[in-house]
């Protein structure tokens, strides 16, 4: 690593190097360091674990790590909580990429990005569309200007994983391990690279979950909108394939008879929501718990509270805290303790995570109900499945989806962070 260095100048190359920020859509840390085993990106330090926010979804996670705007809902299909019924879809991959089509003010900053269609075609053409996606950015960065900042992203990563699994984007990761040596040799110590992800992937076949009809079975009626409100009216957008699923009640007294009764559907891992004030519900096949949050002047902490069962696998580790001191009395531990002794678990920082999926505005309709599927399981558009098998995706609040990475050519990064702590990181 070279130090850095000032001429005491301002700007990009003169208080601090150059820097070529470059994110790739869906890539996991253990890709990343596996592809490092193989000597690609040799120049860059240890990558971070990235920590990406539940739902483990792309414009999610961007919005949280860039300090952006948040987007509408979880995806392009989404449910507008005001007019009480979906919006958006496959009419936002149409045509140019529009001011209503850019679903978070992060895009507004990007140097380069695949055209529009390339979002959809990636998924039917993913060789081709990767290759491309790269060419055009190296073409697009050699063009730019020398003296500022450039800001990329690769989505072609994300398709190319989702469709042909982890031995096709080990190809893509040496291509652009080429392209990165190429503009080292040609651009110097002056542009400092930073790379990283947006979340991580499963790297497994996965088959749907049929929701819709499980919950139609227990007395619910599944639609598109509200007309009035009742009871047994849910709004399930269904677009993406992914390990998550985002539900909507058409009357909030009907919100916990959902969680429940999506218990006992196969591939469900657990569903939170909303109980009372400053509570999450957790209730899943393995149980059911609580998150609470207290908040102060001087710091922010949390408790996990077992009804029954475990199901977010924290029983020992609140036993250790429990035996080291760092529960109060209450049953309470510092949000920092949290985050050090479950940045590596089987959910990463999940108190703080799932307790901000419900009550930070991290999309601007959010969910009643929030579902994460296990591994292996996805629920989506229907139609797009039929298209398509599934060989990896994401979504969900386990490790494989929700460790991106970050590293950089300049700096060796604190070994885990988490997205709404990236920004001085990755703008800085």
């Amino acid at each position: 690593m070279k130090a850095m260095r000032s001429n005491g100048e301002q700007g990009a190359g003169k208080t601090r190097p150059r820097r070529l920020l470059l994110c790739l859509d869906g890539v996991p840390h253990e890709v990343m360091e596996t592809a490092r085993e193989r000597g690609l990106f040799d120049s860059f330090g240890p990558p971070s674990r990235l920590l990406s926010p539940f739902p483990t979804m792309t414009n999610v996670a961007l919005s949280a790590m860039l300090g952006a705007t948040s987007p509408l809902g979880y995806e392009s299909l989404y449910f507008d909580k005001n007019a009480r019924e979906l919006r958006g879809g496959v009419s936002k991959y149409i045509g140019w990429r529009t001011p209503d089509k850019i679903p978070s003010s992060y895009m507004d900053e990007l140097d380069y990005q695949e055209p529009l269609a390339f979002e959809f075609l990636v998924y039917v053409a993913p060789d081709k569309v990767w290759r491309t996606d790269m060419r055009r950015f190296h073409e697009r960065f050699r063009d730019a200007p020398q003296t500022r900042d450039f800001f990329a992203f690769l989505k072609g990563t994300d398709g190319l994983l989702h469709i042909r699994g982890p031995e096709r984007l080990a190809v893509a990761l040496e291509s652009l391990d080429k392209i990165l040596r190429e503009i080292q040799t040609t651009c110097g110590w002056e542009t400092e690279i930073v790379l990283f992800s947006d979340h991580g992937m499963n790297l497994r076949e996965n088959r749907r979950v049929h929701m819709k009809t499980h919950l139609r079975d227990r007395g619910f009626l599944p639609g598109s909108s509200f007309s009035e409100r009742s009871r047994a009216t849910v709004a399930i957008p269904a677009f993406g394939l992914c390990g998550y699923a985002a539900v909507y009640c058409g009357d909030e007294d009907a919100v916990a008879d959902v969680a429940n009764a999506l218990v006992e559907l196969e591939g469900v891992d657990f569903s939170v929501y909303k109980d009372g004030s400053e509570v999450v519900a957790v209730t899943g096949s393995n149980g059911v718990a609580r998150i609470e949050r207290k908040q102060t002047d001087a710091a922010t902490s949390y408790r996990y509270l077992i009804s029954e069962g475990d199901p977010l696998q924290l029983r020992p580790i609140v036993e250790t805290m429990k035996q080291s001191g760092k529960l109060d009395a209450e049953g309470f531990a510092s949000d920092e303790d949290w985050l050090e002794v479950t940045a590596n678990h089987t959910y990463p920082d999940p108190l703080a995570n799932l307790y901000t999926s419900l009550y930070t505005p991290r999309v601007r309709h959010t969910a009643d109900v929030l579902v994460s599927l296990l591994d292996g399981y996805y629920y989506g558009w229907s139609p797009f499945a039929r298209l398509t098998r599934l060989a990896a995706t994401h979504g969900n609040a386990l490790r494989p989806s929700s460790n991106a990475f970050l590293m950089s050519t300049h700096r060796v990064l604190p070994p885990y962070i988490r997205a709404d702590n990236a920004q001085p990181l990755l703008r800085g």
